[in-house]
């Protein structure tokens, strides 16, 4: 099995930065297509990142221009630098790895089989 654990997030004020990371314990991780999705409490769960095993990246629309996906194969870690932060940002950040091998990212969350438990990332205003 694939064990994912999100680590990275906290309180920080619009504007601010933060990185997330996602250590895998995957052995063929540099396989997966990796990404992330954001879920606020009364809201629906929303794709945020993705980067394909080939490195090719997609952002939702809320966060392009602002966040970054990339992975370290080496470290089975995958990272989401968000920079520009703002209060509608906040919400917990869960990781999510697919061991299929599709070359196009994959927005939604059904194609994804393994899921961590998720940081909380709190923007003030």
């Amino acid at each position: 099995q694939v064990q994912l654990l999100e680590s990275g997030g906290g309180l920080v004020q619009a504007g601010g930065s933060l990185r997330l990371s996602c250590a895998s314990s995957g052995r063929t991780f540099s396989s997966y297509g990796m990404a992330w999705f954001r879920q606020a409490p009364g809201k629906e769960r929303e794709f945020v990142a993705a980067i394909t095993w080939t490195g090719t990246t997609r952002y939702g629309d809320s966060v392009k221009g602002r966040f970054t996906i990339s992975r370290d194969n080496a470290k089975n870690t995958v990272y989401l630098q968000m920079n520009s932060l703002k209060p509608e940002d906040t919400a917990v950040y869960s990781c999510a790895a697919s061991t299929g091998r599709a070359v196009i990212p994959a927005t939604g969350a059904g194609s994804y089989d393994y899921w961590g438990q998720g940081t909380q990332v709190t923007v003030s205003s």
